[in-house]
């Protein structure tokens, strides 16, 4: 039987992203949609054909034709609603991040490890071809040693146009209500002043930080670590005695810049990542003794392989590319980032 699917949040991101890609997938059906706004959850229905609307989340969960939700809301709603849904026995698509603090995320993870869920979190450029492509790149490189060691990493993210390339979603004129319920934005020992900071930090940023670990390995510790309290980083990350260092700037003008460079002895590969919203693949780039070759890119788009994933995870009961379990290091390393900026 083919997974009923319950979006929850159908703001531009719920609907461009999550809606349009779900919709199109005929192993599901998107049977409901929930959204603290009435207005645009009715325009959002109206738009993607979806026949039953609620008014808040606990309302969609008391449905039963719905076995699986997508949640994309504010993020201090996030993981109350994740927590709710997994406790209901529905399997997790989430934004990320997950939460705010460690033990928020624990939290998560338990109850879906207790309910035996699918609890995916959207870093959604896990699922780009273009990575899949680096990955399968990075692990012949290591097996065959043309380009020897690997020596170390650089990546960075500097925020731009996002890359929406056309309006398939509907608005309306209401305000955007912060919850039901809200959980705390930051550790206990974060300073009030520096919490919108973190915020953003782990809004935009822990992207690339998860790629990092998506390609280097799955728990570096923080060697070095340079925050600014508008959420701007320079960190360096040791996998192992390799060392990653990401620049990462929010908020610049012009286009988006985001990518990883994995140097090697004698070469590179590098992956020049899309906008966060253009549907188009990561460029992969080799460079083998000063001759750089591009990598053949095809047509497809992260968050569409993303949402067919989770579906195929529901229904294979397989494990998330991007699991909530391995998401939990995400938080982790950016509190103890912010924590040593805490500390001096």
């Amino acid at each position: 039987m083919r997974p009923g699917i319950g979006i929850i949040g159908t703001g531009m991101v719920g609907q461009m992203c999550h809606l349009a890609n779900f919709v199109a997938n005929p192993g599901c059906r998107v049977v409901a949609i929930a959204d603290l706004r009435p207005d645009l959850a009715t325009a959002a229905a109206q738009k993607f054909g979806i026949s039953r609307v609620y008014g808040t989340h606990r309302e969609l969960l008391a449905d039963s034709e719905v076995s699986a939700v997508v949640v994309v809301t504010k993020r201090r709603a996030t993981g109350p609603i994740v927590l709710d849904a997994l406790n209901s026995g529905r399997h997790v698509l989430s934004e990320k991040p997950m939460a705010y603090t460690t033990v928020q995320a624990a939290s998560l993870v338990e109850a879906a490890r207790r309910q035996r869920l699918v609890y995916s979190i959207g870093y959604m450029k896990r699922h780009d071809a273009g990575v899949a492509r680096a990955l399968a790149e990075l692990a012949r490189l290591r097996t065959d040693g043309s380009l020897g060691c690997v020596v170390g990493a650089r990546g960075w993210c500097f925020g731009g146009d996002t890359g929406r390339s056309h309006d398939n979603f509907v608005m309306t004129g209401e305000t955007r209500p912060d919850g039901l319920e809200l959980w705390q934005d930051g550790p206990d020992w974060m300073p009030s002043a520096m919490r919108p900071g973190y915020d953003n930090f782990l809004n935009v940023f822990s992207h690339i930080i998860n790629l990092a670990r998506y390609l280097l390995g799955s728990s570096p510790a923080v060697a070095e670590s340079t925050v600014e309290i508008a959420g701007a980083a320079r960190i360096t990350l040791d996998f192992d005695g390799v060392a990653c260092a990401l620049d990462l700037v929010n908020g610049s003008e012009g286009a988006w810049r985001e990518g990883l460079t994995i140097d090697f002895e004698r070469g590179a590969l590098t992956i020049e990542l899309p906008p966060p919203f253009a549907e188009q693949e990561a460029e992969v780039i080799l460079d083998q003794g000063g001759q750089r070759t591009r990598l053949v890119r095809e047509g497809s788009w992260a968050f569409r392989r993303q949402a067919d994933a989770f579906v195929a995870d529901i229904v294979e009961q397989g494990t998330p590319l991007a699991s909530g379990q391995d998401s939990v290091a995400d938080i982790a390393l950016a509190e103890a980032i912010w924590k040593r900026q805490v500390s001096g």
